[in-house]
């Protein structure tokens, strides 16, 4: 369905300008270390094609050409920086610094000229993160991401349908987001939140297997669309999902730490959990 069909387009501008707007006026210095990928293949497919090439494919074969799209070094060139997400803790009754690194977007494929921001499944986004010592992250993550990204973007639902799981509806969405930076005049490599759900790592899910976590898309108050919710199965993927990345390696007062051991931490694991902590802080890559 054309984006004109579905709001007035006058009206829509005006929503755009009001819900959406920039946090910041300056960029983050980057954490280093953690997401590593080859240089974009000089033949790679573009974002639109790769979107034509999914229809009708299967989730399972959709998610193994997003992997190696990805892994294959296919990805805007700005998506390639961490930003660093800056945040303080209680350590032996002290306040100190921590430090995690975070990808500026969702994951996406394809060119800066030509990308779109790809719905995946867990075990796909947990094979990426893997391969790439980064993890997902956590509702209390998911909040700081919107609160010190540089851009809060405006959520742009669609009315739920049999079709929100298809291709088609995922580049419906993708149409309607960038006609939303371009309005802006969002720059491409701006930390942006709240035009996606987060697929995020919970305590909830030591007691359930096969399920799908997913929080965010907040509105310009603060308060997410999406309360955290394990109600689908690891196979829902759907338009309104989005995978961001964290690194696994972050920083505590100046020092290197786990973020994984840390989540499966039975004392330590609240830093970042509301529910925690994890038995494994991971989805099955499989």
């Amino acid at each position: 369905m054309p984006v004109g069909t579905l709001f007035d387009r006058a009206i829509w501008m005006v929503l755009l300008l009001v819900l959406a707007a920039p946090a910041c006026d300056s960029a983050v210095e980057p954490l280093t270390g953690g997401w590593e990928l080859p240089q974009r293949p000089a033949n790679a497919s573009s974002g639109s094609d790769l979107f034509y090439d999914w229809r009708g494919l299967s989730l399972e074969t959709r998610d193994e050409q997003i992997v190696r799209e990805i892994l294959s070094g296919n990805v805007p060139s700005w998506l390639r920086e961490t930003r660093t997400l800056s945040l303080e803790r209680v350590v032996d009754g002290e306040w100190v610094p921590v430090e995690i690194g975070v990808l500026p977007d969702y994951l996406a494929v394809g060119s800066d000229k030509d990308y779109v921001l790809v719905p995946m499944s867990p075990q796909a986004a947990q094979q990426i993160a893997d391969a790439t010592g980064m993890m997902l992250p956590t509702t209390i993550l998911v909040d700081e991401i919107w609160i010190q990204s540089e851009w809060r973007l405006a959520p742009l639902p669609i009315p739920p349908s049999a079709a929100m799981t298809t291709v088609p509806v995922f580049a419906q969405h993708d149409a309607m987001l960038r006609l939303q930076r371009d309005s802006l005049g969002v720059p491409q490599s701006a930390w942006k939140a709240g035009h996606k759900k987060d697929v995020v790592l919970t305590g909830r899910l030591n007691d359930l297997s096969g399920r799908v976590a997913i929080y965010g898309w907040h509105r310009k108050s603060g308060q997410p669309i999406q309360p955290l919710y394990t109600g689908h199965t690891d196979r829902w993927v759907d338009y309104s999902h989005g995978i961001r990345l964290v690194t696994r390696s972050i920083r505590i007062d100046g020092k290197e730490a786990d973020l994984k051991t840390l989540l499966e931490d039975p004392s330590r694991s609240r830093w970042f959990l509301g529910d925690g902590p994890m038995r494994d802080a991971s989805y099955p890559s499989e």
